[in-house]
């Protein structure tokens, strides 16, 4: 991209702003160096990345790019043999560290929430854990070597600081000496050029004539003398401080090679951890601008929806509206000078080569942005003295190197199109010039003052007028960018606004063409028709606005409704388990008690227990059930119901026969070998007493006998084993309390899983004294002979 449109549109600033949200001088690097780039497939990877930085910006407020530097130059110097000193082989560490910390965030991030560029352009990032440890395991957080870094220094120290206490033990007791305390500026022990001295006044300098003098004050009226007693002191220190600067060179020059075997590794890490920070700030430069993702196509068709200028205040930026490249590849804007043309040119080239850098673009979602190979700008008065070049040549000078360079897939933008010349042929130069561009298929917005190239716009296919609003009444621009209607000049609108003397602008109307007055006359019709378009549009907008807000606060409350609804629906069935539950564990009871009596009193039940029986499973019966409404034709049921019938039990799920008849409300019903009286109202018919077989009646008194009413095998093939053996308990039940000696029970030969269940089962029932599979003739394998207790 040629470097002087890129000042001219701005884009330096751009770069800038985007460099100020790097985290690092990597990703600062890669902000003030980025081009835009003319591959469709780049830009549409490079978006990618950037949307993927903008929802992890969201969620997690950024990336971690805590302890990252850019060590590119020490680890060069690693690589050609020199030695890196502490607080370079620290920020290595560090840095290694922190790549590390990005690398496993973006990792967790992608189990969550999808972020595949982000996690393959971390890839490189290295994870070297042993060059890191090495290095923090000899250098502290304040760039010093540790004593630990190595045994002899670990010596080395612990003597130097043997050396040291003694020297100033030595020194402390001459200053606390009365004699010597005289002698002193001051009682203090200080150093000069590693060796401690104290400050000893002018006059009693000949005192220490053993002493050596190593400074003075400014005045000279101290002396900074080292006692012969502690020269030999400090000469030990001395070798020691060299003997330790050798042992820590040994130390960094270890520490130098263990980077330098990794220094191409940790190289391509570290401009991988600068791309990364580049792409988090293009997602921070988002953020600041309330930037959207465009969408990119390579077709040369390019629509703003409220595109503003991202280097203007948001609060005064009057946003753009502009289609390009599908209807029409040309635009000429006419109007007033201050009116925004210019600022219009300049968003459009802007917000192209933002998008093709990968940016998000200041405009509202479902903006579309193209990739062109070049964008050309001839915006401003480039006169040059210097050169002689007159404004008129300035553009003239350009517009030939745009023409020399551009190709169908190219942006041109043309301010004051031949501007600064005689009229009639600036305008007719202006026209050739469109028209040679856009028959080579580029796309181009032009301004211009020349009335025309309205005409030129109307007339060519693919050409369309456009032009700055401008409110006559306030005689001020209103910075909005209208397509498809041609600017007015509005000179003697606002001549007349300022007070300009009627007879005056009635002989300028004079001067004026026909030809001219039509147009302008066409123009007013158009700006009020269009004004009284978006009025109505304007209109419908808020209507379609409330319509969905009413429609939100409908689906809202229904989401609310179905929620209650969900809420009393659970509560309801969570009663209703509790009462059947409560309903079952009573009838249970009553079974149970039932069971009891009739092995105590060997089939006498006495008739007072049994109703108390049967009040007790009524009382089971849910209150849901009395609370219910009655079938509209329980009571002609009830009616219909005789001696005799075969009937229901509603409450208990069990079928009887009526045996007699109490009045209108209540029957007697025999249940096995209970009878209980139960209201009509609770039973359902089954079969009529003409159809039904004769029943026999068995008291509770007396034991049943065997007949061909009273079952002695048990059919269970298609039951689960569940199912089959709540069967088999009630059948022994029945079995036992019959006096039957001996049962079979038919389970089917199958898998096996039934009968090995069953025959576990009869193990252990307390009626069963035996059970044997069936022989011969009786089912084989596929029945199951039970002898009873």
């Amino acid at each position: 991209m040629n470097p002087k449109v890129l000042h001219t549109l701005e884009y330096y600033k751009i770069r800038t702003k985007l460099a100020d949200h790097a985290a690092t001088s990597l990703g600062k690097s890669c902000a003030e160096s980025v081009e835009p780039s003319s591959d469709f497939e780049e830009v549409k990877r490079l978006l990618k990345a950037t949307d993927e930085a903008v929802k992890v910006d969201r969620l997690k407020g950024g990336a971690p790019f805590g302890g990252i530097r850019d060590v590119r130059a020490a680890l060069h110097r690693a690589r050609i043999g020199g030695t890196l000193n502490p607080a370079e082989l620290l920020d290595i560490a560090n840095t290694i560290a922190g790549g590390r910390k990005l690398k496993r965030f973006l990792q967790t991030m992608d189990e969550h929430e999808p972020i595949p560029s982000l996690v393959e352009a971390a890839e490189p990032v290295s994870e070297n854990r042993a060059v890191e440890e090495k290095i923090k395991s000899c250098i502290d957080d304040q760039a010093d070597v540790l004593d630990s870094a190595s045994p002899e220094l670990s010596r080395i120290r612990s003597e130097l600081r043997t050396s040291e206490s003694r020297a100033r033990e030595k020194l402390e007791q001459m200053i606390r000496t009365p004699s010597i305390q005289k002698m002193l500026q001051d009682a203090l022990i200080t150093m000069r050029g590693d060796r401690y001295v104290i400050p000893v006044k002018q006059e009693y300098r000949g005192s220490f004539s053993g002493g050596m003098i190593h400074d003075q004050s400014a005045s000279g009226a101290t002396l900074f003398i080292e006692p012969e007693a502690v020269v030999t002191l400090n000469n030990k220190l001395r070798e020691l401080k060299l003997k330790e600067e050798r042992e820590i060179e040994k130390i960094l020059i270890m520490l130098t090679g263990f980077v330098a075997e990794a220094a191409d590794e940790l190289t391509v890490s570290v401009e991988a951890l600068g791309e990364l920070d580049f792409v988090f700030a293009k997602a921070g430069l988002a953020r600041e601008l309330k930037a959207t993702l465009p969408v990119m196509n390579d077709r040369g068709f390019l629509k703003l929806k409220k595109g503003r200028h991202p280097l203007l205040s948001p609060d005064h930026v009057v946003p753009l509206d502009v289609e390009l490249g599908n209807q029409f590849a040309s635009i000429i804007v006419t109007g007033p000078n201050t009116g925004g043309k210019t600022v219009s040119l300049k968003t459009i080239g802007l917000l192209s080569l933002m998008a093709m850098t990968g940016m998000f673009i200041p405009a509202q979602d479902g903006s579309q942005m193209c990739v062109f190979d070049a964008i050309y700008a001839d915006i401003g008065d480039e006169q040059s003295i210097e050169q002689s070049l007159s404004t008129f040549s300035s553009h003239m000078t350009n517009i030939i190197s745009i023409l020399k360079g551009m190709t169908p897939k190219s942006l041109v933008l043309l301010d004051e199109l031949g501007a600064g010349t005689d009229p009639s042929e600036g305008s007719a130069l202006a026209i050739a010039l469109l028209e040679y561009i856009h028959r080579i298929g580029c796309r181009v917005v032009a301004t211009t003052h020349y009335s025309e190239l309205k005409a030129y716009a109307f007339e060519r296919k693919g050409v369309i007028n456009a032009s700055m609003e401008f409110d006559v009444q306030t005689l001020s621009p209103t910075y909005r960018l209208l397509v498809g209607v041609p600017g007015r000049s509005n000179a003697f609108a606002i001549a007349e606004r300022l007070g300009l003397p009627r007879p005056i602008l009635e002989m300028a109307r004079g001067h004026v063409d026909e030809d001219d007055r039509r147009v302008e006359t066409m123009i007013a019709s158009l700006e009020a028709n269009r004004a009284t378009t978006e009025a109505e549009r304007s209109k419908a907008e808020q209507m379609r606005a409330e319509v969905e807000r009413l429609r939100n606060q409908l689906e809202d409350e229904r989401e609310k409704f179905r929620e209650q609804r969900d809420k009393l629906m659970a509560r309801a069935e969570e009663e209703a388990r509790g009462a059947v539950a409560k309903a079952r564990s009573e009838a249970e009871e009553v079974i149970r008690e039932l069971r009891r009596l009739a092995l105590e009193e060997r089939g006498a039940v006495k008739e007072h227990k049994l109703i108390d029986a049967k009040r007790r499973l009524d009382q089971a019966v849910p209150e849901l059930r009395d609370k219910r409404a009655a079938p509209k034709n329980a009571q002609k049921r009830a009616e219909t119901i005789g001696v005799g019938d075969e009937v229901r039990v509603v409450s208990l799920g069990q079928k009887g026969h009526v045996v007699d008849m109490h009045g209108e409300t209540e029957a007697t019903v025999q249940l096995g070998i209970l009878k209980m009286k139960v209201n009509k109202s609770d039973l359902e018919l089954i079969k009529p007493a003409q159809d039904a077989k004769p029943v026999q009646q068995v008291t509770a008194s007396v034991k049943r006998s065997r007949d061909e009413n009273i079952r002695t095998e048990l059919d269970l093939r298609g039951s689960n084993l569940e199912e089959a053996m709540i069967e088999t308990d009630r059948f022994l039940d029945e079995s036992f309390l019959n006096g039957f000696g001996q049962v079979y029970i038919i389970h089917g030969k199958g898998t096996g899983v039934l009968r090995t269940g069953l025959q576990e089962y009869f193990r252990r029932h307390k009626h069963v004294k035996s059970y044997r599979l069936g022989n011969y003739g009786e089912g084989g394998a596929g029945v199951t002979v039970v002898e009873l207790k």
